[in-house]
């Protein structure tokens, strides 16, 4: 009887440990380049892929924070291949230098797909898909919108002065926000860009910058932030020089994350352009169409408002970021 029970014991140890590893092995695994943990919009960002790829839907998620280092993610990408992952996510820190590595990942055959910021390549076949904001028409939105809330106040006929704290140069989120301003700005001949200078899309960078803009120029009449991170820091620099952010100077930022929302309602900040962090579920999304054997978009935009005191109030109890 003894004997038979400890057969049966070892019996149902091991059907349990081939059940594990028949389960770990169905798992897909997704090897995550992240750019780092810079801002709120990052960290939401990160969430949003820790909490969709778990083993309860089917994933393994591997990931890695580049800490703003591109040589990081490139390093990262080569584990990813050595550790033979499934599919391997990137959020590109600039826009160029990955052919080598992305031909690498193609050569292993895994398929690699963009989040957030997009890369320059000869080659568009080294990723499957990009997933994020239309960076462009969010500069655009910026600029639409002082528009419509200079006409609002009696405003639409003065000279208007405007400092723009940019994000990462060479960053896809830079370069079309920067290009959507500018090309607006351009065709307004009553605005007039006083500046630019990166703030590299943190607080502490973005108050560093906007004091130096304070000094250079004492008839700044908006701020348009490429984050709200940035955004954050120059209302601090603002506030040291004795002025008002969002009354004495108009405040612009991009992103939308809850604090951004908090300070449109205090006034401080007068409009966040949304920049949509929550890529996860259309990423796993794709990855299951193509497990599916199935073709996805190339480019795929996720969705994106404008929020200014008219709505904020609203919207904020909705705002999961």
């Amino acid at each position: 009887m003894k004997k038979f029970v400890s057969m049966l014991v070892c019996v149902l140890i091991f059907a349990s440990l081939f059940a594990m590893t028949v389960s770990a092995a169905d798992l897909i695994t997704v090897g995550y380049a992240q750019i780092g943990a810079e801002s709120d919009w990052r960290t939401a960002n990160t969430e949003s892929f820790k909490s969709t790829f778990t083993e309860e839907n089917g994933f393994k998620l591997i990931f890695d924070d580049a800490q703003q280092k591109q040589e990081n993610q490139i390093k990262a990408i080569r584990n990813f291949i050595q550790q033979e992952v499934d599919y391997i996510v990137l959020a590109p820190i600039v826009e160029t230098g990955w052919e080598t590595v992305l031909g690498e990942a193609k050569e292993a055959g895994i398929p690699v797909i963009l989040s957030d910021r997009q890369i320059k390549v000869t080659d568009d076949s080294l990723y499957v898909a990009w997933v994020g904001g239309n960076f462009l028409q969010e500069g655009y939105n910026a600029v639409e919108w002082l528009d419509g809330y200079l006409k609002e106040n009696g405003r639409e006929n003065e000279d208007i002065n405007i400092v723009l704290l940019q994000g990462t140069i060479g960053s896809s989120a830079q370069v079309g926000r920067t290009e959507g301003v500018e090309k607006l700005l351009a065709d307004r001949p009553k605005y007039h860009l006083l500046a630019k200078q990166t703030g590299e899309f943190t607080q502490a960078k973005g108050q560093e910058v906007m004091e130096s803009f304070l000094k250079s120029y004492d008839d700044i009449d908006v701020v348009i932030a490429e984050n709200d991170d940035m955004g954050y820091g120059a209302m601090e620099a603002i506030k040291a020089a004795g002025k008002v952010p969002g009354k004495d100077i108009i405040m612009i930022s991009y992103d939308s994350g809850r604090r951004a929302f908090e300070k449109v309602i205090a006034g401080e900040l007068n409009v966040t352009v949304e920049c949509n962090p929550l890529h996860g579920p259309r990423v796993a999304e794709i990855i299951k169409k193509l497990e599916a054997g199935e073709t996805v978009d190339k480019i795929q935009y996720v969705d994106e408002g404008v929020f200014d005191i008219k709505n904020a109030a609203e919207i904020l109890p909705t705002r999961t970021y």
